[in-house]
């Protein structure tokens, strides 16, 4: 089969995360089973226009915000009449297929917006965006979807799209699990870890004070952040970390490669998300995969990622309550270590041949 995806960013892009992954491990296993696959995304500073990665070749058009068009114009000129599918993935903004191709069609959510807006764009525009997304979600309704989670699916039922019409596929996560808990070693104080890009919606402030206030009871307790630190919130995140009394104990690292990544995950003892919304928390599952619970946020996506109490706990939406699920976990060798084993047990069997197969059979192709 042809495949024609539309998605606003693909992995190399700088903004890229595990949407990003996802979607190109998909694309791999696909034209290694025959099939042909186009992404037509947005382009970046440094990019190439026509790329071929494992198999798949990527399309880059305009930028960020004119992407949408530009991939209309191209596919009009170029694409109109090759592909036997097409996948439009709505990452803020749709692309609206629907108006301009008669191919089968599938919208693929990792999540929706809603509260993000507030958090990610300034006024008016990020009213203007929680308005909208309600209005070009109708107007999606009639489509089939595939999503990534419970959260996701619910949140799309609310604005119209019929459940029969909702397909969830498995998560996939890029690393591979350690072989044995036992191989890995921790650091020798307790560390809590956050890590990924530093931004509003990622609520990483909030994680950094329930870590001063916990430091007051568990006095070797580290803090280490690892993550892109860009605009003005990573700026404040950053501002803050410098005047805090445990600035020597809290360690920024700033972006790290994949192999860094692992390490840290492997190395500390317990990992921390509070995102204001997420389509699953796919870190989670890396973390865990590497022998790291995780306490989180209750927000759609990692309610999903985490079964409160077996695999993780899940902390109420403020930073006084996850400081008290620190406290708590840390102090409790034996939780600890149950709730260890159980998630990573878990993580194993998320992985990208059953996110493939789910995929392949929601559109129904071998």
């Amino acid at each position: 089969m042809k495949i024609l995806w539309f998605t606003w960013k693909d992995k190399k892009n700088p903004l890229a995360g595990g949407a990003e992954v996802v979607n190109e491990e998909i694309a791999k296993r696909l034209s290694q089973n025959g099939h042909e696959v186009i992404f037509l995304v947005g382009g970046f500073v440094g990019d190439s226009q026509k790329e071929t990665l494992n198999g798949y070749e990527i399309i880059r058009v305009g930028n960020r915000l004119s992407c949408y068009f530009e991939a209309y114009k191209y596919f009009k000129n170029n694409l109109k009449n090759w592909p036997d599918i097409i996948i439009e993935e709505i990452n803020t903004i749709p692309y609206f297929t629907q108006l301009y191709s008669k191919q089968k069609r599938f919208l693929f959510v990792h999540q929706l917006c809603r509260e993000i807006w507030f958090y990610q764009m300034i006024f008016p525009f990020s009213l203007i965006g929680y308005l909208l997304e309600p209005i070009y979600l109708w107007c999606l309704r009639k489509n089939r979807v595939i999503t990534i989670s419970n959260s996701s699916k619910t949140d799309l039922i609310k604005y119209g799209f019929e459940s029969k019409n909702i397909s969830i596929i498995s998560e996939g996560i890029e690393m591979k699990p350690i072989t044995d808990l036992r191989l890995i070693k921790k650091y020798e104080n307790p560390t809590i870890l956050s890590l990924g890009q530093i931004r509003p919606m990622k609520q990483t402030l909030d994680q950094i004070k329930a870590y001063e206030i916990a430091k007051k009871q568990i006095l070797n307790l580290k803090m280490i952040i690892a993550g892109s630190a860009k605009g003005k919130y990573g700026v404040k995140v950053l501002n803050y970390i410098s005047k805090s009394r445990y600035k020597n104990d809290i360690n920024y690292l700033g972006l790290v490669s994949l192999d860094d990544k692992i390490k840290l995950m492997q190395q500390s003892h317990v990992i921390l998300v509070t995102s204001v919304k997420e389509g699953w928390g796919l870190i989670v599952t890396e973390a865990n995969s590497q022998g790291t619970p995780a306490i989180v946020y209750d927000a759609d996506g990692l309610r999903d990622s985490v079964i409160d109490g077996v695999t993780g706990l899940i902390s109420k939406n403020n930073h006084r309550d996850l400081t008290n699920m620190i406290i708590k976990f840390l102090k409790d060798p034996k939780q600890y270590d149950k709730i260890q084993l159980e998630a990573y047990e878990i993580s194993k069997q998320i992985n990208f041949e059953k996110c493939y197969e789910d995929f392949t059979r929601t559109i129904g192709i071998k």
